[in-house]
């Protein structure tokens, strides 16, 4: 098998998530190819709608499930990796701890100017209550206590607490909350399931789950190596999580933290997503904008560009190692879990069409124990 990313000093026996098999001009597959995870790496799977990108994360998913020492979390953000149960895998609710989000944060997340009477309110108060919470959990109720006992104007503690309530209408905060760190203890994989969750608390999200797994790994909280695995991950940077998310672009291989960025959108990723990916996986794609975002990441070991080279089939993906400098084409294996990613259909949903020459029946047919007379 031929592993991507591996560039020496990993045995034989290195743990390898398998990805599919080299495509050969004529179409053929040729000898498998899979992705060395015994080493943290930066990633990024891009492709139009419908050709595979989501497939693909699902595929890398389930290859980390059956290696050794690592530990996939997905991001799961239209819920459709809840296939990854049979893989071993657990879905979970969205829930982080109010206090993974830092004070400085609190503002910018609600809209509210840092340096203004409401959002200056609500940056103290969360610093203060959270110094002040036994074992670092302070709650959202804490939050409302420490509003209504400071000495702002009452405007502006009704200003600071109606914001802090919209926070906590979205459900994701819970001081109970299981830390990050048992996002990887089973080492299946863990789908947060963020359907149907607001943008703005999805990304609240991803930063807790980002940042926790990184300081994770710093304090030597887990031994296995965490894998990021986020999909739609355009949505995320620009905002909230944006931090988070760069942090594990620029220092995440120290401690052990891999990032796997997938959308649809490559043209909306920061260019840091590409310019530090050791590992590109693109499907097809067309847009004039996302093709140039990749173009970045073209070096001299590239014979022609990146554009030209681009597959045409679903399923099928240029795959760009930086580690090895080298390109291949590949088709990526089928999955072993279900995929939930297909679009719904008419055809399958609506009666079959008659034949030309039918007969339309005079009445119509009764459903299934039911009276087809008219009241």
């Amino acid at each position: 098998m031929h592993v991507l990313g591996r560039d020496g000093g990993s045995g034989i026996d290195a743990p390898t998530a398998r990805l599919g098999a080299f495509l050969a001009r004529d179409g053929s597959a040729g000898a498998d190819v899979g992705i060395d995870v015994d080493r943290p790496h930066a990633g990024v799977v891009v492709g139009k709608r419908g050709t595979g990108k989501s497939y693909t994360l699902g595929v890398l998913a389930e290859g980390l499930a059956d290696a050794p020492g690592v530990a996939p979390v997905v991001v799961d953000p239209m819920g459709v990796f809840g296939g990854l149960e049979a893989a071993g895998g657990q879905v979970v609710d969205p829930a982080v701890r109010p206090a993974a989000i830092p004070p400085s944060a609190w503002p910018a997340m609600l809209a509210l100017d840092p340096a203004g009477g409401p959002g200056g309110l609500l940056w103290r108060v969360v610093a203060d209550a959270t110094d002040r919470a036994e074992r670092g959990a302070p709650s959202m109720d804490a939050f409302r206590d420490a509003i209504a006992d400071s000495d702002a104007p009452s405007r502006t503690r009704r200003a600071a607490r109606n914001h802090l309530d919209l926070a906590a209408s979205w459900g994701v905060f819970d001081a109970d909350a299981p830390p990050v760190a048992a996002l990887v203890h089973g080492g299946g994989p863990s789908v947060i399931d963020l359907a149907g969750v607001p943008d703005t608390a999805a990304g609240a999200v991803v930063r807790a789950v980002a940042r926790g797994l990184y300081d994770a790994r710093i304090d030597g909280i887990v031994e296995r190596l965490p894998w990021l695995l986020v999909d739609e991950a355009h949505a995320f940077f620009d905002g909230i999580a944006d931090p988070a998310l760069r942090t594990l672009l620029t220092r995440g291989r120290a401690p052990g933290v891999s990032l796997v960025c997938a959308t649809q959108r490559p043209g909306v990723l920061p260019s840091v997503a590409v310019s530090q990916s050791d590992l590109l996986v693109a499907h097809r794609l067309t847009a004039e904008r996302d093709v140039a975002r990749l173009s970045e990441a073209e070096a001299t070991y590239l014979a022609g560009d990146i554009a030209s080279r681009l597959p045409a089939g679903t399923g099928e993906a240029l795959v760009v190692d930086d580690a090895t400098e080298e390109v291949h084409t590949v088709r990526v294996r089928e999955r072993r879990t279900p995929h939930g990613g297909g679009s719904p259909r008419a055809s399958r949903t609506a009666p079959a069409r008659r034949s030309a020459g039918e007969e339309r029946p005079e009445t119509p047919s009764a459903p299934p124990g039911g009276d087809s007379s008219a009241e």
